[in-house]
This record gives structure tokens, C-alpha cells and sequence, in this order.
């Protein structure tokens, strides 16, 4: 039986851990060959070995554009193409009104929103035509919330750049679609648990949320699969939720 990504090339960024290694362990159980990129070096390397073969992991920081001219240039050498780019690398970390940083800010907008635009942007000479593009987007970029205000407002930047790349793109026929994760349990989110109990922390989150439950990193990247595959073929532009119902209410 034929799997829903056999043969074509991904590249997932912030591809080592959560959401990000859940889909390329997706992507390869579907067929796809994947390079993941990340920023430390032995997580990487703890990732390609989990994912097994036809895997290819590349330390870059995409708030470099140095490090994606190199990420692109070896994807180049070994695949010649993209058939799908899963830009999800990001950051969110804490940062109350009255008590911004440059630091804070900068952060947040070169990794989060101009590493987004040049993820997608310099890989344009590889995307091949049909490919499909997937942007992690965020509930909060709705939502917002205290001490989220500069995390939210890139991933509602990174929302509206997807509105704008599917129609730059489609006489290509490239389809960009986001993806919005609600409260999620993984090792990024934790780390705002201020380094307690972790499974007390994302009980507490799981409280506030519809149905009692915070979202696993899996059920993202069944959603991020689809939107990857032939099956979503008519779908182009969308924000899908994976939330819990989280932004509905």
C-alpha cells in the first residue's frame, strides 16, 4: 500500500524535538525522505538517529541567513529539490508589559518572523512546483494573552504572511497553509514552567483548556501530514486549528 509521502523531499526547521520531530517521525513513516534542522548540534544528531534512515540533519539557526544558505545548499547536494517545507522553528518565551527588552523583542522577531520569511524565502529555487509549504502559526495569534504579547503578535505576522505567499505562489502551484497549535506539552513549553514540575505545569494548562486535555505534539503532526499530502490537494491559504477547541472560546 502506497504511504502519502513517497518520494518527496521535506524539510521540517526546529526539527529536533516536539512538534517538529513528531512530524518528521510522521513524514517518514509516510514515505517521505526528511532533513531536519536545529540549532545544538547533539540534539540533532540524538534525532537523526531516532528517525533512522534517509535522514538528514543540518545545525542551523535560522535567524541566520548565512546558516539557510548553507541548510539549502545541502538539501541542494543531496536532494536537488523540496516538495514540502515545514517552517515551525520558533521560540516563546515570557515577557510582561513594563518590562520589555530589546533583547526580548529582537529575539522573538528574528527567529520567529524574519527567520520564518527567509526560511520560506530562500527556498524557493528548490521548491519544486506542487510543493507544499506549512507554517507553524499559534492560538495566539488570536488569543494573545500577559506576557505574550511580542510571541503573539510574530506568530499573527507569520499568519498573514501564509494569506500573502499563496497568492504569490500559486501560479507555481505551491500551497501555503498554517497550522495553530493550542497549549502543547513539549520541551519548549516546559521550559516556562520556570523549571519545576513539569507534570504538574501542564496539568495546570490542561485545566484551562476545553476539554481538559493540552494538545500532543502527534496530533500537530497528523494535521501538518495532511496539509503535506495529495489528500488537502484543494486546500491553500488556511489557518487549520489543532487546539482543542482552545481558540473558540
Amino acid at each position: 500500500m502506497a504511504r502519502i509521502l513517497d518520494g518527496r523531499v521535506a524539510v521540517i526547521t526546529g526539527g529536533t524535538a516536539g512538534i517538529g520531530l513528531a512530524t518528521a517521525e510522521r513524514f517518514v513513516a509516510e514515505g517521505a525522505s526528511v532533513v531536519i534542522v536545529g540549532r545544538r548540534q547533539e540534539e540533532l544528531d540524538k534525532a537523526v538517529a531516532q528517525l533512522g534512515i534517509d535522514t538528514l540533519g543540518v545545525a542551523a539557526d535560522v535567524a541566520r541567513p548565512e546558516d539557510l544558505d548553507r541548510l539549502y545548499a545541502e538539501v541542494a547536494e543531496r536532494y536537488g529539490r523540496i516538495d514540502v517545507l515545514f517552517a515551525n522553528a520558533s521560540i516563546a518565551e515570557g515577557g510582561a508589559m513594563g518590562s520589555l527588552t530589546d533583547s526580548h523583542v529582537d529575539r522573538h522577531i528574528d527567529i520567529n518572523l524574519k527567520g520564518l520569511i527567509y526560511t520560506v524565502e530562500k527556498a524557493l529555487p528548490l521548491l519544486s512546483d506542487g510543493a507544499s509549504v506549512i507554517v507553524t502559526a499559534s492560538v495566539d495569534e488570536v488569543k494573545g494573552g500577559p506576557g505574550r504579547s511580542v510571541y503573539a503578535a510574530t506568530k499573527a505576522a507569520g499568519r498573514n504572511l501564509v494569506r500573502s505567499w499563496m497568492q504569490e505562489l500559486a501560479p507555481r502551484k505551491i500551497r501555503v497553509n498554517a497550522v495553530s497549535p493550542g497549549i502543547t506539552e513539549t520541551p519548549g513549553l516546559a521550559k516556562l514552567g520556570g523549571g519545576g514540575d513539569t507534570a504538574e505545569f501542564f496539568a495546570q494548562l490542561a485545566a484551562t483548556m476545553p476539554d481538559g486535555r493540552n494538545v500532543t505534539p502527534e496530533e500537530v503532526a497528523a494535521a501538518v501530514t495532511f496539509l503535506a499530502s495529495p489528500d488537502a490537494a484543494g486546500i491553500n491559504g488556511i489557518n487549520l486549528p489543532v487546539d482543542h477547541g482552545q481558540g473558540q472560546g
